[in-house]
């Protein structure tokens, strides 16, 4: 979904679960994961939109290495199945060699509490 169809999504009052995690980037690898995401295969960038994910975004803290994603998803998402898709295990694949993973090679992510929001 592009900026302008994304935008129309939002006026027509659909409503979005919104999800924020950290992780943890090995440090120097900064730029591999910057390139890495800057090359994301359209067909994961597909997978995720099929599961609701309608929006993503990933900052890098400098000074910890700490990765703060954030999503806006569909009310009704399936990301929750995400980690059974081959696409998926295989970009935890690729990345597991510059950034903290789970023994199943997904990231070791922290769920973040949203203790505030403003429209």
């Amino acid at each position: 979904m592009d900026g302008s169809h994304f935008l129309f999504f939002l006026k027509q009052g659909a409503i979005m679960k919104r999800n924020a995690f950290v992780m943890h980037l090995y440090p120097g690898c900064e730029a591999e994961y910057k390139k890495r995401h800057d090359e994301i295969w359209p067909e994961l960038k597909a997978e995720l939109r099929k599961a609701g994910v309608l929006d993503y975004t990933i900052y890098l803290e400098p000074k910890t290495n700490y990765l703060f994603a954030f999503q806006h998803l569909a009310d009704d998402a399936a990301d929750g199945e995400l980690a059974d898709k081959e696409i998926v295990k295989k970009w935890w694949h690729m990345m597991k060699d510059i950034m903290d993973t789970n023994p199943d090679e997904s990231p070791l992510c922290d769920e973040l509490k949203e203790v505030f929001h403003m429209d």
